[in-house]
């Protein structure tokens, strides 16, 4: 079953209490230095944890993630529990990340290995440390790209986001965020549509 799905059926207040509880309990000990700590966060996704982890896999990644990203987690599962409202029979399929949280969507869900190639800092002292990913069996080879934003909370390194970055074989696609996928479809805790979100976007 996927991951996402056990957690959307979970009690709301549940899922939010677990957040704040994770966010208010001591830190792991972590790296604090933005290339180590992106591969710490990486060693595990080995894992292939899909959708928001849960369990041991949710655990294990609290630790790395800002306040405002947890938020952002904790509105979207909101937004999935209102979709399982508006849903009762479940038709359709939930349309809600099902795609590798750090690392991108489809394919690119389940990467075999990692490297990290660079680290820019930015003005605002946030960092952005580029990691290529690759799946790879005998006969198929796929090389993506994305980046990990991380900013400075309460004296120590925390990812704030990941970009998921164009690919650079097709001219028509886009760097996005996992941010704006979180929020995807959802105005605030009630899920509107992705087409109804988009257009209010527009306005």
């Amino acid at each position: 079953m996927n991951l996402l799905r056990c957690v959307s059926l979970l009690p709301l207040a549940t899922v939010m209490a677990f957040g704040q509880s994770a966010q208010q309990g001591p830190q792991a000990n972590l790296p604090n230095q933005p290339e180590a700590l992106v591969r710490s966060l990486y060693t595990p996704v080995a894992r292939h944890p899909l959708g928001i982890p849960s369990g041991a896999d949710w655990k294990a990644f609290v630790p790395y993630m800002s306040k405002a990203l947890l938020h952002r987690i904790d509105i979207n599962v909101a937004c999935q529990v209102d979709w399982d409202r508006q849903n009762p029979d479940h038709d359709s399929k939930p349309p809600f990340l099902e795609d590798g949280l750090f690392t991108g969507g489809n394919e690119r869900a389940e990467p075999r290995t990692f490297h990290i190639e660079r680290t820019e800092s930015e003005k605002d002292g946030s960092f952005r440390v580029f990691v290529r990913l690759t799946w790879e069996e005998p006969q198929d080879k796929e090389i993506w790209r994305v980046a990990a934003v991380l900013v400075q909370e309460n004296g120590r390194l925390v990812l704030d986001d990941v970009i998921y970055l164009r690919d650079e074989k097709d001219k028509a696609s886009v760097d996005y965020r996992l941010s704006e996928y979180l929020s995807g479809g959802c105005d605030g805790t009630h899920w509107v549509g992705r087409r109804q979100n988009n257009q209010k976007q527009q306005r």
